[in-house]
């Protein structure tokens, strides 16, 4: 007949079990606190993600001489009244305004041997494209039943190019683009031995008459 196991064995396997269960307590209660910070060491955060769907509309070749950069900063002020409730905001934009020379729109050189001068004559010089590099909203107040939706976003940015483009020609801008590209060609096109002339908006002086002969 077995013998039953004595009371200090009992003791020891009871005390060996209280000690595994504070242990794997301990553990549970440092993984409850632990799990927190290793899941966002570990986890990363938010990203951003980007899709982009690009659709060629139109691909043509053009002839266009860059020849004037110009940063310019304004404010447009957009409001929108409907059924007697107004939304209004401040914006101001940054920008780039870019003006030069469209070939296309014709050109024509003049090479007199004997006077040894070359006449170029380009169309005037006008503004090729407007880059608007920032938009930062100061004041933006929503109507009572006129709030801000994405057409007037759409608007804004559009105002925001028309008022840049007419700031660039309140600054002259494409005074300053004829002025570069004259710079620009007589230092391109220097054949030994003769000068350049480069005029706007017309033939080159002479040619004329030369044409007529």
């Amino acid at each position: 007949m077995a013998r039953p196991p004595s009371r200090p064995k009992i003791a020891a396997i009871v005390v060996s079990l209280l000690l595994l269960a504070g242990a794997l307590l301990l553990i549970g209660t440092a993984i409850h606190h632990i799990a927190p910070q290793a899941r966002a060491i570990l986890t990363p955060k938010g990203e951003t993600t980007v899709s982009q769907s690009v659709v060629v509309e139109q691909m043509r070749a053009v002839a266009k001489l860059v020849s004037s950069e110009t940063g310019v900063r304004d404010v447009v002020v957009y409001q929108n009244r409907r059924l007697g409730s107004t939304k209004r905001s401040l914006v101001v934009v940054t920008g780039k305004v870019l003006a030069g020379i469209d070939l296309d729109q014709g050109t024509q050189i003049d090479i007199d041997r004997e006077a040894h001068q070359v006449r170029i004559g380009l169309p005037h010089a006008r503004v090729l494209g407007v880059e608007i590099t920032q938009l930062r909203t100061y004041d933006e107040r929503n109507g009572l039943w006129n709030p801000f939706r994405p057409e007037d976003r759409d608007t804004i940015y559009q105002l925001a190019r028309d008022q840049l483009t007419h700031s660039a020609g309140e600054l002259g801008v494409t005074a300053h683009a004829e002025e570069s590209a004259r710079r620009m060609l007589s230092a391109l096109i220097h054949p030994e031995g003769y000068t350049v002339q480069v005029t706007f908006g017309g033939q080159p002086p002479d040619s004329a008459g030369k044409a007529a002969d």
